[in-house]
């Protein structure tokens, strides 16, 4: 497929970035995903509307560290996730880099994430993101604007996900819920927004962020009432990524 089809030449160009990896991370998906199904009570709620070809924006909730590990394991298809740069240090980076995951430098405007990213959606793969863009009480109460600027770059469907569980009521926000806790993960039905050519002006972006915050916040409240497993409510501490 060349660059002209899948946009790699439109602005922000991305055809000078070569392809992140993935190969490695489909080992770890085998051996992780019966690894959290033993560990804890976990059921994954509308799978189906998991679209399994083509570009995808997921748009998780996030409420503890087990989020990324967890989703990255038991999504349908291989994930591509964007994480403060602060973790990618040591052996730990190592593995993230060759698994194809995305380090953001949050003291400035990173722009090879951004591309990175944009990337990953051209390429027709999965890229998730956390519209909150921090752990907290996982109602998406605030949204940035990244997920918004890249749906709009790429024209990429969002995929609304509701996690519930992965940390309980009081619990650390740098911990992991007990083994045995009940984890709900509720997929919600994929939505678009218009693509909009170079130049995107901020307030657009910043109107567009408001409409997904509408949907974000309209699913996770649905998959509360009909799960009846409630959010933890707000952080038990100060969060490490603010």
């Amino acid at each position: 497929m060349t660059a002209e089809v899948t946009g790699h030449k439109d602005l922000p160009r991305t055809d000078d970035l070569p392809a992140l990896p993935y190969r490695m991370a489909l080992p770890l998906r085998t051996l992780a995903r019966p690894y959290f199904r033993r560990k804890y009570r976990l059921t994954v709620h509308y799978e189906d509307r998991f679209p399994l070809t083509g570009p995808l924006l997921m748009a998780p909730n996030h409420l503890s560290l087990l989020d990324g590990p967890l989703l990255g394991a038991i999504a349908p298809r291989m994930l591509h996730q964007l994480g403060k740069i602060e973790v990618f240090g040591g052996v730990q980076g190592a593995i993230l880099r060759r698994t194809g995951q995305i380090p953001v430098d949050r003291s400035t405007y990173d722009v090879l994430a951004v591309r990175r990213s944009i990337k990953v959606l051209r390429d027709g793969r999965v890229l998730s993101i956390y519209p909150e863009g921090t752990r907290g009480p996982g109602d998406f109460s605030r949204i940035r604007t990244g997920v918004a600027y890249l749906a709009m770059v790429t024209g990429a469907p969002i995929l609304p996900v509701a996690l519930m569980g992965t940390r309980l009521p009081g619990g650390d926000v740098e911990g992991f819920p007990p083994a045995g806790s009940r984890i709900d993960v509720v997929y919600g039905e994929p939505f678009a927004v218009e693509r909009v050519p170079f130049p995107r002006r901020h307030s657009d972006v910043q109107a567009v962020a408001g409409q997904i915050g509408d949907v974000l916040r309209a699913h996770v409240k649905a998959a509360v009432d009909e799960t009846g497993h409630p959010l933890p409510g707000w952080r038990d501490q100060k969060d490490p990524d603010d």
